[in-house]
Formats: C-alpha cells, structure tokens, sequence
C-alpha cells in the first residue's frame, strides 16, 4: 500500500523528503525580507582598524549596520572568513563554527551561511599551501595534474567548512597590458576550457562549488584596463570569449559569476541576454550566478544605469 504524505510544517526539516519537497516547503514558509537574506553575504572580520579590503571594501560597502540586526532574517555568504586577515586554520574553524551557531540561532529557519574564500593559487589563507599560478596551469598542458590539484585545493577547504570557491578564472586574455593576466590560463580558448575545466572536476569532487568568473568578456576591455568597456562583437563573444564557460558548465560547475565590465554599453551584470539567455537557456544552467563583490552597487555608480 502506498501512503501519500502531505507537506506539513516540518517538510523542509524531514531528511526523508525529497530535495525539491523540502525547498518548496521551505519557501513557502519565507518572508520576502528572509529570502532576499539569502542573497545577502558580508565581509567577515573587516573593521575601521585592519585597513581597506580589496576591492573597495569600505569605498562601496553597505551601510553599517549590527551584527544582530543583519542576521536576524539570516544570511546567505559568509566572504572569506579565513583569508581576509591572518587567522590559524584551528582558530578560524572555531571562529566560523561560531558565527554559523549565530546565524542559526537569530533566524526563524534556522539557515547556515554558504562560507566562500579564493582559491585560484589554492586556499587564500594564512597557512595554506600556495600551489602555481593559472598560466603555470596552461603552461602544462596537462589536465589530469590540474584536476588532481583542484582536488587538493577543494578538500583542505572542506575540511575548514567553507563551501564555495571563487575559482577558476576563465578569462580569454586578449590584451596583455590587462593588469589581471596572471590569474588566466592562457590566450587559447580550447586550453583555457580544457585546463579550467579540470580544476573545475577536482575542486568540485571535494564537494566544493566551483565559481566560473568572470562571466564574460572582463579580459577584453579596451585599452586593458581593468574595468574598462568591451567592445567585443557577438563573433568574438562566440568564438573566443564563451567557449571555456560552456566547456567548464559541462564539467560540472555550480556556479558563474559575472563581469564587472559592460560589452557594447550594455553592463554584464543587467544584461538578461548573457545572464538568462545564454546561461540559463541555451546552456542549460541551473546553478547560482553570484555578483562580483560591487557589480550590482556599480550599476549606479560606474555604468550610471540604476537610480539607486
């Protein structure tokens, strides 16, 4: 006899319900303040003392608000607890265990924060091992080192209970005077997909989400400066700039973040025909697309397209 159970109140809480029962119970149960907390991160351990975060943590920063009445909705990041300032892997596990038990204390659901930390050159903390640069990646030619590596990287950080890695980059260079060449993995398309789309299977075999970035056409600007327009066509965008993010998604990627840049005077970060056309329904993606640290703030004040 089959018994058909009803969602109840406690759905989201059962382990025995589905995946998809659970977020749809969930959310149903959720404020419009407490689900907009889930999009929300903030800067662990930055203060008036320790000097500014790249990139403009306190030029563009929200305004300051306390502790409890952040969390108090939830919240959905943590952003690099163990790689803004120097902290023991020890300390900081206990430092992040503890701020997790007040996120889950202070809202109503009880929701943990995604923890995420760079991870390009490995784990971008105090005491982590420092493995190669991207160009040493390419340089190789050889993806089963790399995917081995991703793997290393990705299970030290499971081990400290972060759960996101901002990596890798996979920016096509076109101009080498672009002060970010060094964290790329070459000038080909076909390598940097195929290398990036290694370290994508390592870190990700960990069980840490791997974040492509920067989606797209950021190593493309005019004149290499960082930021700067690009003035790419639809060909190059197809041929050059978007084959290693399509190359990498199949790899199994989660998670895209997007370009700072604008491309035809259009910003990466309101432009549906890249953000849901492209990603979502050409390639299939089902994953989270996080913004670059201040691409939504820079909406107004760098490309001017937004009021507020």
């Amino acid at each position: 006899m089959t018994i058909e159970r009803s969602l109840s109140a406690d759905t989201w809480r059962d382990p025995d319900a589905s995946p998809a029962e659970r977020v749809r119970d969930l959310l149903a149960q959720m404020t419009v303040r407490e689900k907009l907390a889930q999009l929300y991160g903030v800067w662990v351990g930055v203060d008036a003392t320790s000097g500014p975060v790249a990139p403009h943590q306190h030029d563009a920063g929200a305004p300051e608000v306390s502790w409890e009445a952040l969390i108090s909705d939830g919240l959905g990041q943590l952003t690099r607890p163990y790689g803004t300032a120097p902290i023991s892997p020890a300390d900081g596990a206990r430092a992040v265990a503890a701020v997790q038990r007040q996120i889950v204390a202070a809202g109503r659901h009880g929701i943990p924060a995604m923890v995420h930390e760079e991870c390009l050159t490995g784990l971008a903390a105090w005491q982590a091992t420092v493995y190669p640069s991207p160009l040493c990646w390419g340089a190789s030619f050889d993806p089963d080192l790399i995917e081995r590596m991703g793997a290393q990287i990705g299970r030290a950080m499971r081990r400290l209970g972060v759960h996101q890695g901002l990596a890798p980059v996979l920016d096509v260079i076109r101009d080498l005077r672009w002060g970010r060449v060094e964290e790329t993995i070459g000038e080909d398309p076909y390598l940097v997909g195929t290398i990036g789309s290694a370290y994508v299977r390592g870190l990700e075999s960990a069980g840490v989400v791997a974040t492509l970035k920067h989606f797209v056409g950021y190593s493309a600007s005019r004149g290499g400066r960082n930021l700067a327009p690009v003035s790419a066509g639809p060909r190059e965008l197809a041929d050059v700039l978007l084959p290693p993010f399509e190359m990498a998604l199949r790899a199994g990627a989660r998670s895209v973040m997007n370009s700072y840049c604008d491309i035809d005077g259009v910003p990466v970060a309101a432009d549906p025909g890249l953000l849901t056309e492209r990603l979502r329904d050409d390639y299939g993606f089902a994953g989270t697309v996080v913004a670059d640290y201040f691409s939504v703030g820079f909406l107004r004040t760098l490309h001017g397209v937004a009021g507020t």
